[in-house]
């Protein structure tokens, strides 16, 4: 979800408003549709009757159909999957548009990073028994619970939270983000740093708004130098328990899940789900946009390519089942030394 803790709203206004505001007329829908108000913006699956949504992709067909969202942009081709009094905004191109949408109603100088002071958050809040290191800096709103270390020089951007017992080393930086008890993140590491998203890649390289929030839960500790983008609009979550060695990228929207562990030099590309229990060696990747089930295997230097299901256990550049993975090396082992049992 976009939070206001971290980006600042500047709706509501209605979709005739902001369609005309953009030079957009000729997508405004005729009738009372058109002054509709615009209140927020969510994920299709979890908009309510105010928010504005996206649908550009025929992946998004079931979200689509059951979404209760006020406005959809939508693609042609999926105008019929629209739902009965869901406004639909039908373009050729709906993420450019979505995208001007987004930096209207979230303008680039209110985001986190660029807003500076946030009076309206009020002061920090401190619980009792806080050690604070030298030259730490603490935005307006922030929230860190009693017993946490913070170590020096890190920052703490406007609106975050930390929970309670939680230890967040040296030089870190920490921005939209919210952040469980007993949580441990290692010196250098970067958490709610912006996704890795663009629209018209190799070519004009526009940025898409990167509007979510990273949620950290309970007794997860992340090592040093690591990073975490936040949410495009969604979370980026990581589940209670899990451990993340150092130098690991997890990118925006992700998902992993309880006691999980993540081994040094792997790198998640955005929204890759990862289920409860799972085991990644060193090196890891992943092509994102994908679903590792619970309890799987992965092995070290492992490019992971597809959905795989609980228990899997994978090795391989792109990964496959072990047991393929081995039979193709024994193979190409014996052909190379030739096959000598006839």
């Amino acid at each position: 979800m976009v939070d206001t803790r971290f980006h600042r709203f500047a709706g509501p206004t209605t979709v005739r408003d902001i369609l005309a505001g953009l030079g957009r007329s000729e997508l405004i829908p005729s009738g009372p549709a058109a002054d509709l108000v615009i209140s927020g913006v969510q994920d299709l699956d979890l908009a309510g009757p105010g928010d504005l949504a996206l649908a550009a992709h025929s992946s998004y067909s079931a979200e689509l159909s059951a979404t209760g969202a006020g406005v959809v942009i939508v693609l042609p081709a999926l105008l019929e999957l629209v739902p009965e009094g869901v406004v639909p905004v039908v373009c050729d191109k709906p993420h450019p548009l979505f995208a001007d949408l987004l930096d209207v109603l979230f303008p680039n100088s209110t985001r986190a990073i660029m807003a500076g002071r946030r009076p309206d958050l009020g002061e920090p809040l401190i619980e009792a028994d806080v050690s604070i290191g030298a030259n730490v800096v603490i935005g307006d709103g922030v929230e860190i619970g009693r017993g946490t270390t913070i170590g020096a020089n890190t920052v703490i951007g406007t609106g975050v939270t930390i929970g309670r017992n939680s230890m967040i080393g040296a030089n870190c930086t920490i921005d939209c983000a919210h952040i469980g008890n007993d949580v441990v993140i290692h010196s250098g590491t970067r958490i709610g740093t912006e996704g890795f998203g663009w629209l018209d890649q190799g070519r004009g390289n526009r940025k898409v708004p990167q509007l979510g929030r990273v949620l950290i839960q309970d007794r997860v500790e992340i090592g040093a130098n690591s990073t975490i983008d936040r949410g495009a609009l969604g979370d980026t979550m990581i589940g209670e328990g899990t451990k993340i060695d150092n130098l690991v990228q997890i990118g925006h929207n992700c998902r992993i899940g309880r006691n999980c562990l993540i081994a040094a030099m792997s790198g998640l590309s955005g929204s890759t789900i990862v289920g409860d229990g799972v085991l990644m060696g060193g090196g890891v990747g992943t092509s994102g946009h994908l679903n590792i089930g619970s309890g799987s295997v992965v092995h070290g230097r492992a490019a992971v390519t597809k959905d795989w299901p609980e228990g899997s256990k994978l090795a391989g550049a792109p990964a496959q089942d072990i047991r393929d993975f081995w039979r193709e090396i024994a193979v190409v082992r014996r052909l190379s030394k030739g096959d000598k049992r006839g």
